[in-house]
């Protein structure tokens, strides 16, 4: 889905109450691992950065999606996203429930 924002917090204000509440969740989590990592809308969604964008958050119109641009992370983690899609550096998840954020917490420290 498309969402006409210009930041985050109006981002999230265009959510449904359990989408924001997985992304929260997500943003929080990036923050917890990456202290001072920047926030801003790039590509329609919530990315973060620190030298270089290192992973984005995504509601689209079927799924939720959470872009690690390190896509050989991806790659390795890939065997303990089971039940998830996952692209190169997109892992797609309908609910937060979904997504084994053990895993995802170890993508991102990887990725930092």
């Amino acid at each position: 889905m498309k969402y006409n924002a210009q930041t985050v917090e109006e981002y999230l204000q265009q959510l449904e109450l359990e989408r924001r509440s997985a992304i929260e969740t997500l943003r929080a989590l990036v923050f917890e691992l990456a202290p001072g990592a920047e926030e801003s809308m790039r590509y329609g969604m919530p990315t973060y950065s620190r030298k270089a964008v290192f992973c984005a958050i995504a509601s689209q119109k079927h799924y939720l999606s959470l872009y690690i641009m390190n896509t050989a992370l991806v790659e390795k983690y890939k065997s303990r996203l089971k039940g998830l899609e996952a692209g190169k550096s997109c892992i797609r998840f309908k609910k937060l429930e979904n997504l084994p954020l053990d895993v995802i917490k170890n993508m991102l420290k990887e990725s930092l």
